[in-house]
């Protein structure tokens, strides 16, 4: 999925991190790369440390031994381009379907970067090709199932390799599976023949659950300020009090989430009419229910528990992750870093209050559609209920979506199954945790689109003038969808809704008449 544009034209790779917004823009719109003069002079001093080694007496894991549990091996020098060219075929042992191109992308890219840092010993042609096939559009295709999340993203980032080996299976710029070789050979793009070390330095990051991360974090942002946009429409419509998200009120529980979120509520319900009438000496309704009182409380939370996710994927674009690693001072030296439980947690951590934020949405639009609680609206929002249901079955539809959410909210870093022969005893499924995520976001995506379709209806169904921010996102989903009538096919008018979530259009009409929303 993608929320929002992010625009930067090149993206400079150098010695120091890539930043968050440079991954959504190589990932999802194609931003070029180019590899900064500091970073390839960094990448071929270190090579003369590994060429230094390749010669010496003593085994160095990764240039003259074998892998894994096989590192005790010695590998005489002739058949060390063997060693890193079948490590590259044995690890590309990916199953499933294909992940999406923008994964594939941010994972290369910030191997890319890695590389860069000059800290992995690899030759400077390998980084050259890498920032190559992105340039081409050239993504190697790869599969859904295959990483535990340490050592590295093997599977994923060897199948990223064997694609600049030549070798495997790509998808290039018009989207076509082809051959590696022959969409290199038409990009004008010489493959690589893997040197000592470098095979293992292409496989050995988290890359893949970070790229993943990223994206997600970059969606999420989104999606929780659209949240407090169909929020404010359920409250409006519902006939709340906005005087709940005042800043007084909120500044009683400084949590910083929570004031974003209620300055987005509060922005969106200004000048609004039906939310006046609650203060009318008529209004039954003495305060609001918690699903529209404490919106922000839990957006916030969400906002807050994102902040504390970026701040995660921040250290970990500011590190240079391979086994072994060539340090500062030229020594060669194996590590743990390659663990991707820091990240792992985190993408579990964010699936929490996906739930939590959809299981919200989804408590609003049942009570817009329950007569009993909708304060005067029609049954489900219908034209003419009894012949018609409205938007019955919508909320099916959200209530299924938020059980599955439920379900992917259970962490998958609390397991590990030992692998390579017990050498790989505890691993961080961290790879696991970032594919759930993102099926996660595409589920909330929907349980909003769904509440921002029936508040929508609900608004006109009201004889007061709703605010003008809520009335201008009313109206851009009016330009893809039909107002109050007979029933109609309704899951493609679903659909129409989750597209404007998506790209950001909901935000954009309320940002014209509010300015920015946090």
């Amino acid at each position: 999925m993608a929320i929002g544009a992010v625009e930067v034209g090149v993206v400079r790779v150098g010695m120091g991190p890539v930043s968050r917004d440079e991954v959504v823009a190589v990932a999802r719109h194609d931003a070029r790369v180019t590899l900064a003069p500091d970073a390839l002079a960094a990448l071929a001093a270190t090579r003369q440390r590994i060429e230094a080694l390749a010669v010496a007496d003593r085994p160095v894991y990764g240039v003259s031994t074998g892998f894994g549990a096989l590192a005790t091996r010695h590998i005489p020098g002739d058949r060390r381009v063997d060693l890193q060219r079948s490590l590259i075929r044995s690890h590309a042992a990916g199953s499933g379907p294909e992940v999406e191109r923008e994964v594939v992308r941010a994972m290369m890219l910030l191997r890319l970067s890695t590389l860069a840092t000059g800290r992995t010993g690899v030759r400077p042609v390998v980084a050259e090709t890498y920032a190559a096939l992105l340039n081409a559009g050239i993504t190697p295709i790869v599969h859904e199932f295959g990483s535990l999340g340490c050592s590295g993203d093997l599977a994923p980032l060897a199948h990223c390799a064997l694609a600049v080996m030549g070798e495997g299976f790509v998808r290039d710029a018009g989207g076509e599976r082809r051959a590696a070789g022959a969409a290199l050979r038409d990009a004008g793009i010489e493959p690589v023949t893997l040197a000592e070390k470098e095979g293992l330095a292409l496989i050995n990051g988290t890359d893949g659950m970070l790229g993943q991360l990223i994206l997600a974090g970059h969606d999420l942002a989104a999606l929780l300020t659209t949240a407090d946009i169909t929020a404010a429409m359920s409250v409006e419509a519902l006939l709340g009090t906005p005087r709940v998200f005042a800043p007084d009120l909120q500044a009683l529980r400084p949590q910083p989430g929570q004031a974003a979120g209620a300055r987005v509520i509060a922005a969106m319900l200004d000048g609004s009419e039906i939310a006046a009438g609650h203060a009318d000496d008529e209004c039954p309704i003495v305060q609001d229910a918690y699903s529209l009182r404490c919106a922000p409380q839990v957006s916030g939370a969400a906002r807050d528990t994102l902040a504390h996710c970026c701040w995660v994927a921040e250290n970990e674009l500011a590190s240079a992750i391979d086994n072994p690693v060539v340090t500062l001072d030229g020594r060669v030296e194996s590590n743990g870093n390659f663990h991707g439980a820091p990240v792992a947690y985190a993408l579990d951590f964010l699936a929490i209050p996906v739930a939590d934020v959809a299981s919200m949405s989804e408590r609003r639009t049942d009570r817009l559609l329950d007569v009993k609680r909708s304060h005067g609206l029609p049954p489900f929002l219908a034209g003419d209920p009894g012949v018609d249901s409205g938007h019955m079955i919508l909320q099916y539809t959200q209530a299924g979506i938020v059980s599955e959410l439920k379900r992917l909210a259970v962490p998958a870093s609390v397991d590990s199954i030992p692998s390579s022969a017990m050498q790989e005893d505890h691993v961080s499924m961290g790879w696991a945790a970032a594919r759930k995520l993102r099926r996660a976001l595409d589920g909330l995506t929907r349980v909003l689109a769904g509440e921002a379709l029936s508040a929508a209806r609900a608004l006109e169904l009201r004889e007061r003038r709703p605010a003008p921010a809520t009335a201008a996102v009313r109206d851009r989903i009016r330009q893809v969808v039909d107002g109050v009538g007979p029933d109609r096919f309704l899951a493609p008018e679903i659909e129409a809704v989750v597209e404007l979530v998506r790209d950001g259009a909901l935000i954009a009409a309320a940002e014209r008449i509010t300015g920015p929303l946090e």
